[in-house]
């Protein structure tokens, strides 16, 4: 199965070397459980834009450095393209960013939330299970579309994660992110997070997180048979 990597931004330049770019990233995520994904990354952030929802077998839209609700030249096509994805039948996934455009495209609200930023590991309640995955956002969905059902949230976030029927699955946090992604993230993006939460973030490094669950859970999504 064919993935299209709808990338959104750039991780980190001085992590790329260790870590990768997105398809770096969601290539380990979500290869490895039974199934073996092809992927096709389209940097849209660059303006770099697919044909039409043909040219994949499944959408992955990245997150991003960049605030949905912004003004950037990216942003109307990729809305454009997320009602055509959505209008095709095929499965989408929403990472971060990725959460939100979907949920703005649809008709919910994303703002820059009051109470600052969510950073590290966090714990998830969704649909009766708790996951354990990392975060880094201050940006949330804070309407969601009337087309989502809410199927995950935090203490820090109430719309953590939607599903839009069968098509469509999306998430706040960012299940890609190992600790040596939010190890790298504190000291080279950290100056604009509170100090305490930050100081949290660093000390739960070394606990254990529930990424490879999200991705075996994601895999299913894409390969799931549908009318």
């Amino acid at each position: 199965m064919k993935i299209g990597i709808l990338q959104a931004g750039h991780f980190v330049p001085e992590l790329q070397s260790e870590l990768g770019d997105y398809t770096a990233l969601y290539g380990r995520l979500l290869n490895g459980h039974g199934h073996d994904f092809g992927f096709e990354t389209f940097s849209v952030v660059d303006m770099k834009f697919p044909d039409g929802p043909e040219a994949a077998d499944g959408w992955l839209i990245s997150g991003s450095k960049h605030g949905a609700y912004e003004d950037h030249p990216f942003i109307p096509p990729l809305e454009e393209l997320i009602h055509a994805i959505h209008a095709s039948g095929k499965p989408l996934i929403g990472i971060c960013f990725g959460h939100q455009i979907i949920a703005q495209a649809l008709g919910g609200k994303v703002e820059k939330f009051d109470n600052g930023w969510s950073v590290g590991r966090v714990e998830y309640e969704m649909e009766g299970q708790t996951f354990a995955l990392n975060a880094w956002h201050q940006d949330q969905v804070v309407t969601a579309p009337n087309s989502a059902k809410t199927i995950g949230s935090s203490s820090f976030c109430a719309h953590a994660a939607l599903a839009y029927g069968d098509k469509i699955w999306t998430m706040q946090p960012h299940p890609e992110f190992e600790s040596a992604a939010i190890d790298g993230l504190i000291r080279l993006k950290g100056d604009s997070v509170q100090t305490d939460r930050l100081a949290h973030a660093k000390a739960q490094l070394p606990a254990a997180n529930n990424n490879s669950d999200i991705g075996q859970k994601m895999a299913a999504f894409f390969m799931k048979e549908r009318a």
